[in-house]
């Protein structure tokens, strides 16, 4: 495959993050955004820490849009509302996901595919929902998968990754 192909794939997959970065997003070591996120107007307001792991489609918002709707009025012509957004190392974002300004995500945290964050998740917890509610310990959500997972073969699954899992989830 050309050279061109996979530039034009890079900026598909990595063109936000590439770009937010240069916008001033804050990232520790580590950090994996795995496809297309949003980070808005003001990536300068967001911090990830080390080893944070963003999946597809994360919204970070940072400004509360809403107050446009009255900005026309003398009184209120001036009001804006920012929020830093700060989300701990190891913690994992899941796909389409919000993120609203202001919040503080703990480390080691776990936020369930399709979750509004608008409030503050504190270390080691899993919160899912809209909005997103703490519903368990990350250590609890550990110890589930260790007990519900299937027995496998992991060197087969290092070497055929995609043909071992389909013969394993038949």
């Amino acid at each position: 495959m050309s050279k061109a192909f996979f530039h034009k794939i890079e900026r598909l997959v990595f063109g936000s993050y590439k770009m937010a970065l240069k916008e001033g997003l804050h990232a520790g070591k580590g950090v994996s955004v795995m496809g297309n996120c949003e980070f808005g107007s003001e990536p300068y307001l967001i911090t990830l820490g080390d080893h944070v792991r963003i999946s597809f489609g994360v919204s970070f918002v940072t400004h509360d849009g809403g107050t446009w709707s009255f900005r026309d009025i003398p009184q209120y012509s001036k009001i804006i509302k920012y929020g830093k957004i700060y989300i701990g190392e190891r913690s994992f974002v899941g796909c389409n996901s919000t993120i609203m300004p202001g919040v503080t995500i703990g480390k080691r945290c776990v936020i369930a595919a399709g979750s509004v964050v608008t409030k503050d998740i504190p270390d080691g917890m899993v919160a899912a929902g809209v909005p997103a509610k703490v519903i368990m310990t990350t250590m609890e959500y550990a110890e589930k998968c260790l007990r519900t997972m299937k027995p496998y073969d992991s060197e087969k699954y290092k070497h055929d990754k995609k043909t071992y899992l389909q013969e394993l989830l038949k």
